[in-house]
């Protein structure tokens, strides 16, 4: 079936800019498979279901717009903490910058080490997962991404990781255009945390993708802030087996238009997948989406959903999340929540929850919410001396703590939360 003409010209424009990078064979292979996929949905339109909310232009472009390098002193938020730390600055791996890539528990590489090689784990892994979630909802630019990305880290968890996995991503370019792709592994009974942080590029588009064996953990936070003008895309996909669980936390602050999409499949039973955001946005050129779909498809499973965005001076949020049970997956319990709180009568929150359902023995809830500050509570803390705006901060960060305690790790939970509390002060001065 051809494509729309709009979308068949944003389409061929977009591809008349790539090259498709060299390779082992069977790299080549997964590249061209994946392009054979874009080309066959096209990149998104306004007009399609899942992009109604979010305009895809400035990601259809065939180049970046300059967005303006940060020029404050903000310091990395992960910083204190003893990790394997990895750098990329405009998209190429720095190792200068860089640890050595070794730890114990830990086989890691630079992707394009991994797809140069004949034999490497990678090519069981590479692009089959953004390959699965295509369907029931077409994912072009992930599939853009596979096609393409030429750096990233690849990892295959043993054991329990001796430290965090903490990539740094930099940008020394107003007009970086940058594609990455991450391939993380954990074999049964693995453990891992994966620390994410910096402005990566004038317009990102990023694949992670988890496969998760029985019994193993995966943890994932991640901040993305610092620049206005910055554009993203990002794609995490992950697979869980029986007794595994993932866990993955972002905070969105600033950015001109970010896109977080998280697609996982509870295959195992008693699986347990933990998705959250705490978004905080300040002006009427943020625009922040989180898209979810997690699919139950095994016996016990749990699954949480938790986003909450902070929203002023006409932001914008979107939340768009769905949970499916398909036949015989009973004893599922599904949780999700998307709120926003909107500090004045200009910004917006857009959210589409969805249920569905093919099993009866399960606990699946839904709600969403938007409101303003309580006015209640605000007098009873102003009438405690505490001043409007500090008290207007304390109520927000009471309002964003549910997302974060999703965060496992108190640490990181208290560094993340002194992260917001800064922010917020930055803009009450």
């Amino acid at each position: 079936m051809a494509l729309p003409k709009p979308k068949q010209d944003v389409t061929d424009a977009r591809l008349a800019t790539l090259t498709l990078p060299q390779g082992a064979l069977w790299a080549r292979e997964a590249r061209a498979e994946a392009l054979g996929r874009l080309t066959a949905m096209g990149l998104p339109h306004g007009r399609d279901e899942y992009w109604r909310f979010t305009r895809p232009d400035s990601l259809n472009a065939p180049e970046a717009a300059p967005a303006a390098l940060f020029d404050g002193a903000e310091d990395d938020i992960f910083a204190a903490r003893e990790t394997l730390h990895i750098v990329f600055t405009d998209g190429v791996f720095d190792a200068a910058a860089s640890s050595a890539l070794e730890g114990t528990g830990l086989e890691i590489a630079r992707l394009s080490a991994a797809m140069d090689a004949d034999i490497h784990w990678a090519r069981e892994f590479y692009g089959k997962l953004e390959a699965r979630g295509q369907s029931p909802v077409a994912r072009p630019f992930a599939a853009l991404n596979s096609a393409i990305a030429t750096d990233g880290v690849v990892i295959r968890v043993t054991g329990t990781a001796d430290r965090p996995v903490h990539i740094t991503y930099r940008r020394e370019s107003e007009t970086a255009d940058v594609a990455l792709h991450h391939v993380i592994r954990l074999e049964e009974g693995a453990e891992l945390t994966l620390l994410e942080n910096g402005p990566a590029a004038a317009r990102l588009n990023a694949v992670m993708e988890v496969d998760v064996a029985k019994g193993a953990k995966f943890h994932h936070v991640r901040t993305q802030g610092r620049e206005h003008g910055r554009r993203a895309a990002t794609h995490v996909f992950a697979a869980l087996g029986e007794g595994s669980l993932f866990k993955s936390f972002t905070l969105t602050a600033n950015g001109a238009m970010t896109r977080n999409e998280a697609v996982l499949w509870l295959d195992g039973n008693d699986g347990v997948a933990h998705v959250a955001g705490a978004s905080l946005g300040d002006g009427k050129d943020f625009h922040d989406d989180d898209t979810v779909f997690i699919t139950h498809d095994a016996l016990g499973c749990e699954s949480r959903q938790v986003f909450k965005k902070v929203l002023r001076n006409g932001a914008t949020g979107v939340f768009q999340g769905k949970i499916l049970v398909k036949p015989g997956a009973q004893k599922t319990d599904g949780y999700q929540i998307s709120q926003s709180l909107l500090l004045d009568g200009d910004s917006q929150f857009l959210a589409k929850p969805e249920l569905e359902i093919y099993a009866d023995d399960v606990v699946c809830s839904h709600g969403s919410t938007s409101g303003a500050i309580d006015e209640t509570a605000l007098y009873y803390l102003r009438s405690r001396g505490i001043p409007k705006e500090r008290a207007t901060d304390l109520l927000t960060l009471s309002f964003l703590a549910e997302a974060l305690e999703e965060i496992e790790d108190e640490g990181l939970a208290d560094e993340i939360r002194d992260r917001l509390e800064g922010w917020l002060a930055r803009r009450r001065g």
